[in-house]
């Protein structure tokens, strides 16, 4: 057992999804489409008498961190840091629960496969009702596409072969359990024909596009974000809405050009991994 380990997981912003339950939560998850963000979540592990997790240096209740941990066995102090907001989009909590999970089988010598541990934050993230399908992105990085649902013994996961520089403003942030709890069959309906029509042409113009007509069509458009979409448009940008959060992203300098306060980062080459144990 070693002192600490340290664990890096992009960000994740999903242009459009379906929903997928199933009673056993490594089955469930979502189909769909996103990409991953060189912003993203640092995770450090370290044992304890007792699970403690924090954020930015501030205490979080966090769920599927500690149903990772206890899945594991163990218990742990888990410090996060992110440029990424909580709650807007950006897959945060999914990205807290692999980062553990990988580093805690580090710390612990728990002897888990990769696959394995990203099922087990899977599962932790459909558990708590807070993602189901950015943990499996964030493994897999680059811009995926979720062709089934489900951790890896269930999903199928193609990408598409693009790593543009991106831009985020983000508003606030939306419930993913409010939405996920409610009647999906609009989002889904509209997911599922998004990604027929990304799967025939799997490039990044079509994904941005596809995304815009999810979000108008699952009905999730606040006023600010549809009117930041229209601006970035206007300033002849590319850019939608990120699942789910009062957010934007814009391929390269689209929101920067419509005269927004724009932070910049890249697609990120590849998935969560190990910095040191």
């Amino acid at each position: 057992m070693s002192d600490d380990a340290t664990a890096f997981v992009p960000g994740h912003v999903t242009g459009f999804f379906s929903a997928h339950p199933a009673d056993d939560p490594a089955v469930a998850g979502s189909r769909g489409a996103g990409l991953t963000l060189s912003h993203g979540v640092t995770v450090t592990v370290e044992p304890a008498r007792e699970t403690t997790v924090g954020l930015d240096g501030e205490a979080v209740e966090m769920p599927p961190v500690a149903d990772v941990l206890r899945s594991l066995g163990v218990t742990a102090a888990v410090d996060a840091e992110s440029d990424l907001p909580l709650g807007a989009g950006f897959g945060v909590s999914g990205a807290m629960a692999l980062g553990t999970a990988l580093a805690a089988n580090a710390v612990f010598a728990c002897g888990r496969s990769e696959n394995e541990l990203v099922t087990l934050a899977h599962a932790a993230e459909v558990r708590a009702g807070t993602g189901l399908g950015d943990v499996v992105a964030q493994a897999r990085g680059g811009m995926p596409i979720r062709v089934e649902p489900g951790a890896p013994a269930h999903g199928r996961i193609d990408g598409i072969p693009a790593r543009p520089e991106i831009e985020y403003v983000a508003f606030g942030g939306l419930s993913t359990a409010d939405v996920l709890s409610g009647d999906t069959t609009a989002l889904t309906a509209a997911g599922e024909a998004a990604l027929e029509a990304l799967r025939a042409e799997p490039t990044l113009d079509r994904f941005v596009a596809e995304a815009r007509r999810f979000a108008r069509d699952a009905g999730l458009l606040t006023d600010r974000v549809e009117a930041a979409i229209d601006d970035v448009c206007a300033a002849g940008g590319d850019g939608a809405m990120a699942m789910l959060g009062e957010t934007v992203f814009a391929v390269g300098t689209g929101l920067s050009d419509a005269g927004y306060d724009a932070e910049r980062c890249r697609v990120h080459p590849a998935g969560a991994t190990l910095l040191s144990d």
